[in-house]
């Protein structure tokens, strides 16, 4: 029989265990300290007040341990809630032990530390913010301990003492909200950056695995191709005197000289020491010559190539790898649809965009934020592979790709990729 394990703790929870930790520590040290200084000092408290604090506070300890059960997740406003209820109890204790004469006044220090480390900015200012007014109101409204409060006022009221460990209080609180926020904040944007990390090395060998079984592909399709060739150029010769049919084969036989072409391409590409570095080319004849070769493939297609009028030209860099990527968004917008592809071409002065629109069904909001990210295709018996690919190389390229539904129908797709330098 398979027990239950407990679940896994965020962030915010395991923050709220650490402070009811704390928190059953300070009040029982709080409570150990009344209770040495009415006994054995003779402080003039109101000890049913002052008891009456301790045991609310411990019952709000229990309160949480048994809320930390209940395998919920703990928000920021609930971790706000709970630091709140530390400073209103210390703000009672203190009110019943001599307000701001009481030497432990400086223990709001802790809360404000605390949300400074742990809460966004917002509600760490307010922590900061309610533990001063409280301090504040204490050095007016208080109940008096004369063992305390001896020689901590003057006959013109508060003290210069007093005063000083005010200052001192708005200074540290303001400080370490300041410098502790921005510690956390500093530590939080680097998990951020080690996890964008970790899933860009797991999304480059997802890349050279497809890779590597794409080589591998491209050598045992070199056969069948062949065949195929062969076999394409005995029909022609059988069918000479039918002019529709030797057109149709010549078309097959196009194709199959197309689909060698980039199989050799893909060969002579997998030996990275034989790609170089990026071209810088000017994007609109890039464009159209990426758009030609990809007619060729798809003969069915109908299509519009609309560029802006802007000064200037759009240069970007480009490999084959680039070229295949655009290929692929072509490709996926004449399977939607084949009819009155538009394709418009834009530019300013950091990036040129590269707008795809077709009439198709348009893109499943369920899968939608997914595409790219893993083998998710928009076809019934796609893999997924190619928009995975596509992603992982325009943003090699710096760049990014969006897919939307266009409002009248279809589907948007959205290269941005960043403008380049001509060499000079």
């Amino acid at each position: 029989m398979t027990t239950t394990q407990p679940l896994p703790l965020s962030t915010p929870s395991r923050n709220l265990v650490r402070l009811t930790i704390v928190r059953g520590i300070t009040w029982t040290g709080f409570l150990i300290g009344v209770i040495v200084g009415v006994e054995l000092l003779g402080f003039a408290l109101k000890v049913q007040a002052v008891i009456g604090v301790v045991l609310t506070m411990a019952l709000i300890n229990l309160a949480t341990w048994w809320r930390l059960g209940r395998h919920r997740t703990v928000s920021h406003g609930e971790y706000l809630a709970h630091l709140l209820a530390d400073v209103a109890g210390l703000t009672l204790l203190f009110y019943f032990t001599g307000g701001s004469s009481n030497p432990f006044i400086t223990y709001y220090l802790v809360p404000v530390t605390i949300a400074a480390a742990t809460l966004p900015w917002r509600y760490a200012w307010i922590i900061a913010t309610t533990a001063l007014l409280a301090y504040s109101l204490l050095m007016v409204h208080y109940h008096p301990v004369p063992q305390l409060a001896h020689g901590h006022h003057d006959e013109q009221g508060v003290s210069l003492h007093i005063l000083g460990m005010w200052l001192n209080f708005a200074l540290s609180a303001g400080l370490v909200t300041y410098f502790i926020y921005k510690m956390a904040h500093a530590l939080r944007s680097r998990e951020q950056a080690l996890s964008r990390t970790r899933e860009s090395a797991l999304r480059n060998e997802q890349v050279l695995a497809v890779a590597t079984q794409a080589a591998g592909t491209a050598h045992e399709l070199g056969t069948p191709l062949s065949t195929m060739a062969v076999l394409l150029a005995e029909m022609r010769e059988d069918a000479r005197d039918n002019p529709e049919l030797v057109k149709d084969i010549e078309l097959l036989r196009q194709q199959v000289d197309t689909c060698k072409s980039r199989l050799r391409l893909l060969v002579e590409n997998a030996d990275r020491r034989r790609m170089g570095e990026p071209q810088v080319r000017d994007a609109e004849m890039w464009l159209a010559a990426v758009v030609q070769r990809w007619l060729v493939l798809r003969p069915d297609v109908s299509h519009r190539l609309e560029v802006a009028e802007r000064r200037g030209r759009p240069w970007i860099s480009v490999d084959t790898t680039l070229e295949q990527a655009l290929t692929n968004l072509l490709d996926n917008a004449a399977d939607a649809n084949p009819d009155d592809i538009l394709l418009s071409l834009d530019w300013n002065a950091q990036e040129v965009i590269i707008d795809i629109r077709d009439h198709g069904p348009g893109v499943a909001l369920s899968i939608a934020d997914q595409l790219g990210e893993t083998f998710i295709s928009t076809k019934s018996k796609g893999l997924g592979i190619g928009l995975f690919l596509t992603h992982a190389t325009i943003n090699r390229f710096g760049g990014g790709v969006s897919l939307y539904n266009h409002p009248e129908g279809g589907t948007l797709t959205e290269v941005v990729l960043p403008r380049g330098t001509p060499a000079s």
